[in-house]
Order: C-alpha cells, then structure tokens, then sequence
C-alpha cells in the first residue's frame, strides 16, 4: 500500500511538473539542442554558463525568463543555469599538451523548496524522475554541484580559464567566478566573456518555429487592435482601451503585454513612450495605440492611431497618409541582403530610414507650413523576437530569417497631433517581405470602416 501511494505520489509530481512545463509552447528537443551545439561552436573551446531569471519576490512582479537562457532550453522554471562546455580545441605547438575534452551540456538545477512551492506551484529538481528527459538537456544535476563542475573543468585544462562566458552583469555568475577562483587557489580567474555575444548572433536569424509563435504572437495583437478599434470614442479612457486589449491578449492564450501598452490621445499622442494611460478620449483628437502581446515568449509590436471621432480631419488624414506612404515606400525598397534598418543618420541609400525620411521630408507640411521631416524623431524600426527588441548590431542588414518592425510616424506638438504606423516584417527564404500585421486596417478608409464594426 505505501509503495503504491509513493508512486501515485510520483505520478502527481512529474504531471504537474510536466503542465509548468507546457505552460509556454515549446519547439522540439532537437531544435534547443541545435542551438546549444552552434553556441559551443563560438567558445574557442571554452565554456559558457547562462542563468535563468530568479523568482520574483514579490506576487505583482511576473516571473519572465532570461531571455538567452531560454533560446537555448525552452525551460521556463526559475534559478536554474546551463552550462555549455565546448570540444576542446588542438593545442599550438608552443603550447604544453593538455587533456582533450569532449562536448557537454548541463543543467543545474535549484534545490526545491517545499514551503514555498506551496505558493508558487511545484517545481522539478535534478532528482525529479526522468529530469533530464522533461528538460531535454542530456544531464541534469543539483545547483550544488556547478562550482565543482567548473571547478573541475579548468583543472583539467587551464586552457579554460580564459575562455568562459556568461553573463558579465549577473550575479550569480560573479559569485561563481569568484569561488571557483578561491577553490583553484587563484586571487581572481581571467574577465569573463559575454555570452550575450554569441548567443545574439544566433537569435537574430529566426527558425520556422520561431516565426510560427511570432505570427501568433501578432494574430492575437492584431485581434486586441480590432477591439481597440471598437472601443474608441469620445469619454473612453485610455486606461479602458488598454484593458479591453488586455483582455483580448489573455483569451488568446498569450502570457502578457510585449511592453507597457501605449494609448495615447491628443498631446499625449506626440510623446514617443507614453505609458501613463490616464487620460480621457476627446471629440476631435486621434489616438495613437502602440500595443502588442506575447505568445510563449515572442513578441509582437503594432502601431495605429484612429479618430476618437471616427473620421479623421483633412488634416490629420494628410498626415496619417504621408506616414503610410514612408512605410509603404521603405516596404518597396526592400532588397534583402543590402537593405538596412535604424540607420539615424538617414544618409545611406540602401538604408530604409533614408526612404522613409526623405518621403516624409517631401510629402506634406505642418499647419504652419514646415516640412514634416523635423517631425520624425526616432529610426524606423529594430528587430523583433524573444524580446520585443531584440539585439541587433545596428544598422543591421536585412536577410531572410530577419523579423523587424517598419514603424514610421510623425509627432507635432503644437498641433496635438502625433501618427505612428507600425507593423512587424518577416524577410522570407526568397528574400521577399511578409507583413504579419497584413490582416489589420492600414488605410484611413480602412480604418475608420473598423471602426464602425459591430
């Protein structure tokens, strides 16, 4: 009978740790692994250690992963680390031989906390059963044990010492460098190398499945941008947009906001980064909506701004088309493998953000008369992935398998007037561009139809 109760008791366990696990869409085993081997193939023969992001302390802070821990695990527990050793490199022949080493992965994780799972949720451990299986790296063992594991490895190959990377502004891997110094006998081990680097590199080109989450990501903004639509109108506040798009987001299965939405109307439209959403909608005003979600960790970003009135002004259309045609004439200059984006200085051709500014410099003018390129503040768009910006060496080259956002807009102040539209890119194998926002209203007609939807 107890026997029985323990392995009912295990069943609990590995099923509850296998639902916090498939909270988040996961890809295949193979396609993490791949990513982990292509890492080690930057490490010189070295090592890389990557933490996860540690449980938050307080219930209004939402746990979210490390972003490169999770590109190379898809594991979405709290307080782990990765570690990554690299096949050892053939010594010079200067140098003294040194043991080869082969390549390694691991995955240490915390050890459980009972009381506290009791709050948060059950969490798997190196000694769960089938640990290394559920998280699909080929050993798992207790946190406990990385210091020596590290410790070990420089050992045998001093080699090492100069080749670790991991995340230089992190903690946890300050306190491990430290202490694997103190048990080697060293005062201090070489400087770290960031293994944001490498690992970057590899997130700035998008697998298919990476572009599958990231097209549900903007199916299901594209959805709450609908309701935004809907909900516009004089007396709404823009709190309560965001709240019917917040709504929406969680319906579609999607974790949280890419980033604080932003509803902002009349002045507050021109100010670039406007999170307060506190504000009243008002007859007359446009409202601009830079609002978007994620799904399993991927990012959307959507931009449109719509007549609280439901009729744009002539002169507010004037603007909102000379924005619209800059995005669509930065779509059609599109060359992949030569085009650039977020370039600010707007002076290289095959820049993007040249088109789009010398567009919005020549078509249209402020009420006073002015050229609107002095009403364009900021590049023309970055790239998009686990992060909603994800890293770039800017100004990064488009090639296939890029994602990035084309979102020019023009802000004037003194007019209480600011257009953004912004949707997200896929640069396709055949070099051609996919809009993933195609489905969503880009025209002022459009718009304004939208609007009176039911």
């Amino acid at each position: 009978m107890k026997l029985l109760r323990l392995c009912i008791l295990v069943l609990l366990l590995v099923l509850s740790v296998s639902a916090s696990i498939q909270a988040l869409e996961r890809q295949s085993a193979s396609v993490y692994h791949a990513r982990r081997v292509a890492l080690a193939e930057k490490l010189h023969g070295g090592v890389a250690v990557v933490f996860a992001g540690e449980e938050p302390l307080l219930d209004l802070m939402p746990f979210r992963q490390d972003e490169d821990f999770y590109y190379l695990t898809g594991w979405n527990e709290p307080g782990a680390a990765l570690l990554i050793a690299a096949a050892s490199e053939p010594p010079s022949a200067q140098a003294d031989p040194q043991p080869a080493h082969k390549y390694t992965e691991i995955l240490f994780l915390p050890t459980r906390n009972l009381r506290m799972e009791k709050y948060t949720g059950v969490k798997l451990d190196a000694a769960t059963p089938n640990a290394s299986q559920s998280t699909a790296v080929d050993a798992v063992q207790p946190m406990t044990e990385l210091p020596g594991v590290l410790s070990g490895m420089i050992a045998t190959d001093r080699r090492v010492s100069a080749h670790i990377s991991t995340q230089t502004d992190n903690p946890q891997a300050k306190a491990l460098l430290e202490f694997v110094a103190a048990t080697l006998g060293a005062s201090a081990l070489p400087p770290a190398h960031d293994v944001a680097e490498p690992t970057q590199e590899l997130r700035v080109v998008k697998d298919e499945g990476e572009l599958d989450l990231l097209k549900k990501a903007s199916d299901a903004s594209i959805a709450a941008q609908r309701v935004m639509m809907r909900a516009v109108k004089p007396g709404a506040t823009e709190r309560a947009v965001a709240g019917k798009m917040y709504t929406t987001w969680m319906e579609k299965g999607c974790e949280r906001a890419s980033y604080a939405p932003i509803v902002g109307s009349g002045h507050n439209s021109t100010v670039l980064h406007y999170s307060n959403n506190d504000g009243t909608l008002k007859d007359g005003d446009v409202v601009v909506v830079d609002a978007a979600c994620e799904y399993s960790m991927y990012a959307s970003d959507i931009t449109r701004t719509v007549p609280v009135s439901g009729h744009f002004t002539a002169h507010q259309r004037e603007i909102y088309d000379v924005v619209l045609g800059a995005q669509r004439a930065a779509a059609e200059a599109f060359v992949a493998g030569k085009s650039k984006i977020n370039d600010r200085d707007r002076k290289d051709p095959d820049s993007l953000d040249t088109v789009a500014y010398n567009y919005i410099n020549t078509h249209g003018k402020s009420l006073d008369g002015k050229p609107l390129g002095q009403y364009w503040l900021h590049g023309l768009g970055h790239m998009v992935g686990i992060d909603v910006h994800d890293p770039a060496k800017y100004p990064a080259v488009l090639k296939p398998g890029t994602v990035f956002t084309i979102e020019p807009g023009v802000y004037i102040p003194e007019e209480n007037l600011g257009v953004r539209i912004e949707d997200v890119f896929v640069v396709g194998a055949d070099g051609k561009l996919i809009d993933l926002v195609a489905d969503l209203p880009h025209t002022a007609d459009d718009v304004e139809s939208a609007m009176r939807e039911k």
